[in-house]
């Protein structure tokens, strides 16, 4: 774990620096010494030494920690900038456009999708030394916070300062920045209750590639003046903008929890409880189904699809919320609460990724999304098709965040090759089981990520998956950042420095 407020490498290096390899061999844009004194002079710091620039050049992406242990980065930036300040943060933009140099913003690197590599080198954007808590606004529950705040530091201030939560728990919030969430579309663990990061979001500060500062929102509630600018920033993973500081809402601290426990004989069955507890209007915090092989994986059972729950609040709401919970789980066994317990003991345990990566096992996880309608056959169909892969280990499923109208379904698979299988196998499994997670989602009219975001992984898919409105996408990027020096190669947006790779 690396010091509070800094990212934390995924994996370590095994290998001397020096002998570090580029894995992405698309045109490299360079930073000649006129900008970078230009930088330098504009910036609190810019970086050019081989350590940082080779930690920007990775993030948590599950294919980027096996080629470390090959001994190879994704890309490398050709220096890094950490502004102290929006003005900074404006002043590097500005000149990066001038000299048609790639920008590639962030802070904590914990995406899993390849969203801050910068592929065509240029400049990374650490955005952690904007960090804090700015304002409080305890009166109408509105706090401004600085997009480089890890989440766990951001919430250990509300709480003990403030007597205040944002509910926003992500498996990575100690990993995490409030500007990564925004930049993803972030879910908490608690996003039934809270909401997702765009339901928490009121108004944004952000830097446009020209180094204009813009104000979104944020100064009065459901204001009806034109669109709502500020949701056209949330989940553009920085190709539209840098976000420079936020206005989020908050709760007071809850006063009460509860706390249950079931067992189903199907996922089908699970998922249609969950989906009548929704409909009569609880939203416990947490609503949690796991499939029959994770149950067992994660608390001993057998044979049991289970439901965890946990609501936290107002004692009275909080008590007719699970009151509903248990009457519409009346047909399925009733299990110790204590297994919410141990769900919360495991949940943000990220450690087993480098310890199965270094056994030449491919893991990851695909969040996707759909109507209630059609999430059990999303669900069969999708571990078929990984299971029908050669070389899967395991596929696997839960349901971890729901709404009125469907829900999130967070599949996890696993793959090895044969004995002697190198490199490129590991490459073409990992694709063709995003390729069958995707194919099986858009068949059944689903959404190719609920939370993590589109990234370098899943870029060849978003124009299948928007339609003509990928179009109306890419038409935004020219408008805001004619010259695509915004985080260039993702969200399938065109880039004007190459050719966008796949490995």
């Amino acid at each position: 774990m690396s010091e509070p407020g800094r990212p934390t490498p995924p994996i370590p290096f095994e290998v001397p620096l020096p002998s570090i390899r580029r894995r992405f061999d698309r045109r490299q844009v360079d930073v000649d010494e006129r900008l970078l004194a230009r930088l330098r002079g504009a910036c609190a710091e810019v970086a050019t030494d081989d350590e940082t620039r080779l930690e920007a050049g990775r993030d948590w992406w599950p294919l980027a920690i096996h080629w470390a242990l090959a001994g190879e980065v994704p890309a490398r930036p050709a220096a890094v900038a950490r502004p102290r300040s929006a003005a900074e943060v404006c002043a590097v933009l500005r000149l990066c456009d001038e000299a048609r140099v790639p920008v590639t913003p962030a802070a904590g690197r914990s995406g899993v999708c390849g969203a801050s590599i910068p592929i065509f080198g240029g400049v990374a954007l650490d955005l952690c030394g904007l960090a804090g808590l700015l304002d409080v606004d305890g009166t109408s529950l509105l706090i401004d916070v600085a997009p480089g705040t890890f989440g766990d530091l951001l919430e250990a201030e509300l709480r003990a300062g403030h007597g205040m939560t944002l509910g926003h728990w992500p498996q990575s919030v100690s990993l995490s920045t409030v500007g990564g969430w925004l930049a993803c579309r972030s879910a908490g663990q608690y996003s039934t209750r809270y909401g997702k990061i765009e339901d928490m979001v009121v108004g944004l500060e952000v830097a446009l590639a020209d180094g204009r500062l813009v104000r979104t929102g944020g100064a009065a509630p459901r204001a009806a003046a034109g669109p709502d600018l500020t949701q056209l920033f949330v989940g553009s993973e920085g190709t539209l903008g840098v976000v420079t500081g936020a206005r989020l809402r908050v709760h007071p601290v809850p006063r009460f929890e509860a706390r249950a426990a079931y067992g189903f004989a199907g996922f089908a069955s699970g998922l249609d409880a969950c989906r009548r507890i929704l409909r009569r209007g609880a939203k416990p915090a947490v609503l949690r189904l796991y499939d029959a092989t994770e149950s067992a994986r994660a608390f001993g059972t057998e044979g049991r699809h289970v439901l965890v729950v946990l609501d936290e609040g107002d004692p009275g709401l909080v008590e007719a919320g699970m009151s509903v919970v248990d009457q519409e789980c009346g047909d399925a066994s009733v299990l110790d609460e204590a297994l919410v317990g141990t769900w919360l003991e495991h949940r943000n345990d990220v450690s087993a990724l480098a310890a199965v990566s270094r056994r030449g096992i491919v893991v990851d996880t695909a969040e996707v999304a759909a109507r209630w309608a059609a999430l059990p056959g999303m669900y069969s169909d999708t571990l078929d098709a990984l299971g029908a892969l050669d070389g899967t280990l395991v596929a696997t499923a839960h349901q971890s965040h729901a709404y009125t109208d469907g829900a999130c379904l967070y599949f996890t698979f696993a793959g090895r090759g044969p004995d002697g299988a190198g490199p490129a196998w590991t490459d073409d499994y990992y694709r063709r089981a995003w390729d069958a997670v995707t194919s099986a989602t858009l068949a059944h009219g689903g959404a190719i990520s609920h939370h993590h975001g589109i990234g370098l992984n899943r870029g060849r898919f978003m124009a299948q998956a928007l339609g003509p409105a990928h179009a109306v996408l890419a038409a935004l990027k020219a408008v805001l950042d004619p010259n695509g020096i915004l985080n260039p190669g993702k969200l399938g947006l065109p880039s004007p420095f190459g050719e966008v790779p796949w490995p």
